[in-house]
């Protein structure tokens, strides 16, 4: 039977995400209509639509708090940008975070996406919103001395390419504690990689997070 429950607020937009989802995977996302979400959720279609605008963000939910850790990365730092977008990212996989890749979902989630061009077109989008966003508050921030534009291109283009070698190791089956292992051990390579380009100009004495 559908739940039912009040039509605003964050209970109600994390009920229709968890139904989404559970019927996306074992589905397939082209294969569901958002009016089969509402009725899952118990909710209508109007009220999917307040919380979610595009059928796609239905799935790929994450992107607001993305944008979140982004912010948090830069603006509650107590060093230099690359070590605190390094903890973040390294603490999202000490997490087994959904955003880091390596959760206890990842593998019904990336043969998902994989199977749906429209999903593959939204990723896209919302990386290419994470990149502007990140230069955009590195551009407004007095701390930070380099090059934000290309900081962010890429920062996000590493983090990408490690995420989906990571989803292809994965769905090819691949024993997930020597993925996690190498997908860490990625990211220390795309950080230190970032560092030697001298892409941000460290003052003497500040140190990462």
């Amino acid at each position: 039977m559908p739940r039912t429950g009040a039509r605003g607020g964050p209970q109600t937009r994390a009920r229709i995400a968890e139904a989404a989802a559970a019927l996306f995977l074992v589905r397939g996302f082209d294969e569901v209509t958002v009016a089969e979400v509402a009725r899952e959720a118990g909710v209508s279609s109007v009220t999917v639509f307040k919380h979610f605008p595009r059928k796609e963000d239905l799935f790929l939910d994450r992107s607001d708090e993305a944008v979140d850790l982004l912010r948090a990365a830069v603006r509650d730092r107590t060093g230099d940008v690359l070590g605190s977008l390094r903890a973040t990212t390294l603490r999202l996989v000490e997490e087994r975070h959904p955003l880091s890749g390596v959760d206890e979902r990842s593998l019904p989630f990336f043969r998902t996406v994989a199977a749906s061009p429209a999903l593959i077109a939204r990723a896209r989008e919302i990386a290419a919103d994470l990149q502007r966003t990140l230069s955009e508050e590195l551009r407004d921030d007095p701390g930070f001395d380099g090059d934000g534009p290309l900081l962010a291109a890429l920062f996000l283009a590493g983090y990408a390419t490690v995420t989906v070698e990571t989803a292809r190791r994965i769905v090819a089956g691949e024993a997930p504690t020597t993925v996690v292992a190498d997908h860490r051990a990625r990211f220390e390579v795309l950080f230190d990689a970032l560092t030697r380009t001298g892409i941000e100009r460290r003052a003497e004495g500040t140190g990462s997070v």
